[in-house]
């Protein structure tokens, strides 16, 4: 039986594949659905609701092939200050605007918008925050008692600090044993998931040894339903909408920037591609009918797509099929639930907050010492220490303002011919030679500073635009004034692609501020320095002489060029040395 679309050549082998994938990814999503919504200021069942009804209809409609979705990591610093101000029901109102919102995102073809928030801002936001979850598992980690919640996190600590008398031993103990197994159990079952096993084994450790000494699901938030509440459409008034309108809009931003991130991180794990927009409107329709059942807004879960992937999932039915079997361990053992101890759900959450702290990348753009450094440094104390929405808001202006400094003065304007087939492309196929084609080199320039706002162009043109018989890509950048660690993000992302096959990359006429760049943040270092040439006929002669090659006088030649001074009337143009079909010497 053969199905069309994303289900093409789909089989039976296939679907014993999306089975498998799909059981494993439930496994993993369900105590972290629990979790999550604890974190959000809910009801554990919200986020299993969530987990259920969102998973399913993101995979349905969504617009990459593997993406799962459910509550994240993310959403709760959001979540959990909407439900400390407006309550448990103006969030549900609040998910489903963020809903509406998200799909007219998607019907206006605003999906590669996205592209343009600098990567400075999105990986300070991230690790502001993991540190708010992390530190927000403090008190069930320690058992603390007597906490009162606020939404600042300096008066969250100061409630800790004051309340570090309580602390019990067994919620301690409890925790530390949940934490031991999930860090031992994949070195030991590679294929188990270790936050399942921890959460089990702690559990039975607690009722059977400390009994009704440590806070449980059951003894904080009630009995733990066994089914989906009915559907309830929750009161909707002009008011309302009017005072959540601002969250609404936090929500479908932060989660369509995390949903394309996710796909993205999809697409770079199973060579497909998404597409943005239908991607956008198939989590607006997540969010719009997720809170009618009780469930909590929810958008593309890295961690759990790429376990999807690594898996062996062969289509979307994977990520319905985890929803369903999320939905059957709810109906089997509910009433087991209600004995989960708080502390055994902690070291959960820290462990996601340490995953999703990108750590590495944080580390990598201070090293940087640049402006992106300082874009970095205040989103990342914004985001702990006042919201998330002012954090994002101050990181772009400061972004915009810092590039239009450095960028001052540095336009470059050169003669050009307009290329008549042009169309106003910004990338442009052209052959040196219309009668000889070398397919094992292929060799692309690349003319104009190298920042976020054509970082993901020079990626997509090299990727699709690359004979996939070359064993050699030349990078011709001697027309790069500038790089940015966004664009830095992008090469690596190149360099990355080609070495996985086995291929070479080269560089030519690398400019001293992108080099530097590169060196240090190491990219330099994993292209290496003997794959470097001042001129592209020194890179033409080595890469001949790697191949063993006499002559090649096809090569192929690409052209990306990003001219500012014509961009407003979309004349990309190209050099009349390409147009004469010759390599113009490197300057």
């Amino acid at each position: 039986m053969k199905w069309t679309g994303r289900f093409e050549g789909y089989s039976m082998q296939s679907f014993r594949k999306d089975c498998v994938s799909g059981f494993i990814v439930a496994v993993i999503a369900l105590p972290l659905g629990m979790a999550f919504a604890i974190a959000s200021g809910v009801k554990p069942e919200y986020g299993i609701y969530t987990t259920i009804v969102a998973g399913i209809l993101i995979s349905l409609f969504g617009g990459s092939r593997f993406q799962i979705g459910g509550p994240t990591g993310a959403f709760i610093p959001i979540l959990f200050a909407i439900v400390m101000q407006y309550g448990y029901e103006n969030l549900l109102i609040a998910g489903l605007m963020a809903g509406i919102l998200l799909v007219i995102m998607g019907v206006l073809r605003l999906g590669a918008l996205i592209q343009y928030i600098p990567r400075p801002v999105t990986v300070g936001f991230t690790a502001g925050i993991a540190v708010i979850i992390f530190s927000g598992q403090i008190v069930h980690f320690l058992g603390l008692r007597d906490i009162q919640k606020h939404e600042d996190f300096l008066s969250n600590m100061k409630e800790i600090v004051l309340h570090l008398s309580t602390l019990n031993i067994y919620s301690i103990t409890t925790a530390c044993i949940c934490f031991a197994l999930i860090l031992l159990t994949p070195r030991i079952f590679p294929k188990v998931p270790g936050s399942l096993i921890g959460l089990v084994i702690s559990t039975l450790v607690a009722v059977l040894l400390f009994e009704e000494n440590v806070a449980t699901i059951g003894s904080t938030f009630g009995a733990f339903p066994g089914t989906l509440p009915s559907f309830h459409f929750p009161e909707i008034t002009l008011e309302r909408i009017q005072t959540l309108l601002n969250p609404a809009l936090v929500i479908a931003l932060l989660g369509a920037v995390e949903s394309l991130l996710s796909a993205v991180v999809a697409d770079g794990m199973s060579n497909q591609r998404h597409n943005s927009n239908r991607e956008l409107i198939g989590q607006g329709i997540a969010n719009i009918i997720t809170p009618l059942f009780g469930g909590i807004p929810a958008t593309g879960a890295i961690a759990r797509t790429a376990t999807n992937i690594r898996s062996g999932a062969a289509s979307p039915l994977s990520g319905v099929i985890h929803g369903f079997i999320v939905l059957l361990i709810l109906v089997l053992f509910a009433p087991y639930a209600s004995h989960i101890p708080l502390a055994s759900m902690a070291p959960i959450l820290m462990l996601v907050a340490w995953n999703m702290s990108e750590r590495r990348e944080f580390l990598r753009i201070l090293k940087t010492k640049t402006s992106d450094s300082i874009v970095l440094l205040i989103t990342f104390l914004l985001t702990v220490f006042t919201d998330l929405t002012l954090a994002v808001e101050v990181g772009l202006v400061l972004a915009i303002l810092l590039f239009v400094k450095r960028m001052s003065g540095s336009l470059i304007i050169a003669k050009a011919l307009p290329d008549p087939d042009s169309k106003h492309q910004k990338v442009m196929p052209h052959m040196v030679s219309a009668v000889h084609d070398c397919p094992q080199i292929s060799i692309f320039t690349v003319e104009g500073p190298l920042f976020f706002g054509d970082a993901s162009l020079l990626e997509k043109s090299i990727l699709s635009k690359a004979a996939s018989s070359s064993g050699i890509l030349l990078l011709r950048m001697g027309g790069v004034p500038f790089l940015d660690t966004t664009g830095e993000a992008s090469l690596a992302s190149i360099v990355r692609h080609f070495h996985s096959q086995g291929k070479t990359v080269l560089f030519s006429g690398l400019r001293d501020q992108p080099k530097a760049l590169l060196k240090r943040t190491g990219l330099y270092e994993r292209i290496g320095a003997k794959n470097d040439f001042a001129h592209t006929g020194e890179a033409i002669d080595s890469a001949l002489t790697r191949l063993n090659h006499a002559k090649c006088l096809g090569c192929q030649h690409f052209v990306f060029r990003e001219c500012s001074a014509l961009s407003d009337q979309g004349n990309i143009r190209q050099t009349a040395a390409a147009q004469n079909r010759e390599l113009p010497a490197d300057s």
